[in-house]
């Protein structure tokens, strides 16, 4: 079967960074970290007290009432992201576009809060009954849902949830979709809200938090910080896109998938590795075409060693060569959003030939012994580059992506 070539048309993003793409890049290209003080629940409940929060942000500003009845947080992240990249891309909605579409989104929480605050009236207030839309305010899908009512799209539409590797699967699934000839379009990323009680105590009990902020890779690292938001790409063929005259802002390339089948919250360097030498493969190119990798880094003591491993299995004696960062010392983690935050810096990345840095990093650790471009961007253009997403029951999806000429 012949395979088309891919590239993203249009991005879409809301982050603790910004409101949009451009509010995200040139906070990426600052260095400048968005962690701060949680001031949307009472922190005084947490042991820990910093996330990457949205902050000034309205839903009334992009809703009407009657939309936001059915609209969770993390699925008004999913609408706002997808309207910007669908504006960017362009695109003219014929009726046979509309009918074949594809829309493939991730998310690890989906509405959570809302089933929260139902339960919250059941067992603290005593009530006898939840909201009436629970259900469809808490469904993980929602956000896929709404963008294909948003845009009558009646093509393949569904969501993953595979924890923090999410968005990455969704996209990596819509851009196969899209090589293949099976849709001619496709919109795909991840959305998450996560900053509610319970889900942050269940974080809490974990132990993997940073009191203070996120360091990925740096010896003095202390956990993870949360944060919110959701971006959303449109991919189509080449081709396609050339014809009808959009301008292409990168090419994905390639797609690896693994299960480290080891541990749910331990992480192995192998299948890392497996996931990261299977993108590459499917790309078509050559190890030295790689120049950068946007990791997972977490900042964990575990993840941030097991990948540095994973990556030097990958590339042997060329990860002495590669630059490695982690935005999420930036936009906190925003689990099953993650992915898809992550896969429009690596595009920006490309397109602008620049580097994010690894913002917060003090110290060198010997066991993350790769470049990982500390504090401040670095001005290298790189031909290729991964995206690294691995989650917890042992999920990888790695990226792979191509500066568009």
């Amino acid at each position: 079967m012949t395979q088309q070539r891919v590239v993203l048309t249009g991005m879409g993003v809301v982050s603790a960074l910004g409101p949009d793409q451009s509010a995200f890049w040139n906070a990426l290209e600052a260095g400048r970290s968005a962690i701060g003080p949680i001031t949307s629940v009472d922190a005084t409940q947490l042991r820990f007290s910093h996330a990457a929060e949205i902050h000034g942000y309205d839903p009334e500003q992009h809703f009407s009432s009657k939309e936001l009845a059915f609209l969770d947080r993390f699925a008004q992240f999913a609408l706002i992201a997808a309207e910007e990249a669908v504006q960017q891309a362009g695109i003219e909605w014929t009726e046979d576009l509309r009918e074949k579409t594809a829309i493939v989104t991730g998310s690890c929480l989906g509405g959570r809060g809302a089933e929260e605050a139902g339960y919250w009236e059941l067992f603290h207030h005593n009530r006898t009954r939840v909201h009436p839309l629970t259900i469809p305010l808490s469904m993980s899908n929602a956000g896929a849902s709404h963008i294909s009512m948003r845009y009558t799209v009646a093509g393949p539409t569904y969501t993953v949830s595979t924890a923090c590797s999410s968005a990455a699967h969704a996209i990596g699934q819509a851009f196969a979709m899209v090589r293949s000839g099976a849709v001619p379009m496709a919109i795909a990323g991840g959305s998450e809200a996560p900053m509610f009680l319970g889900g942050l105590k269940a974080w809490e009990a974990m132990r993997v938090m940073s009191k203070d902020t996120c360091r990925p890779f740096s010896a003095d690292r202390s956990g993870l910080v949360l944060g919110e938001g959701g971006a959303m790409l449109v991919m189509e063929p080449l081709d396609a896109a050339l014809a009808r005259g959009a301008r292409p802002i990168a090419e994905i390339v390639g797609f690896g998938m693994s299960s480290d089948a080891s541990h749910l919250t331990q992480p192995s360097p192998q299948g890392a590795a497996l996931a990261m030498r299977r993108a590459i493969r499917d790309s078509g190119l050559a190890d030295e075409q790689f120049g950068y990798i946007n990791a997972h880094g977490t900042a964990t003591q575990a993840n941030d060693r097991s990948e540095t491993s994973g990556i030097k299995q990958a590339f042997g004696s060329l990860s002495d060569k590669l630059l490695v960062s982690s935005t999420k010392s930036m936009h906190g983690h925003a689990l099953g959003a993650a992915g898809a935050l992550e896969a429009v810096a690596c595009a920006l990345s490309l397109r602008n030939g620049l580097l994010p840095p690894t913002a917060n990093f003090t110290k060198f650790d010997p066991e993350c012994d790769l470049d990982v471009i500390p504090n401040e961007a670095r001005h290298v253009s790189v031909e290729a580059c991964l995206s690294n997403s691995f989650a917890f029951g042992g999920l990888n999806a790695v990226l792979a992506f191509r500066a568009y000429p």
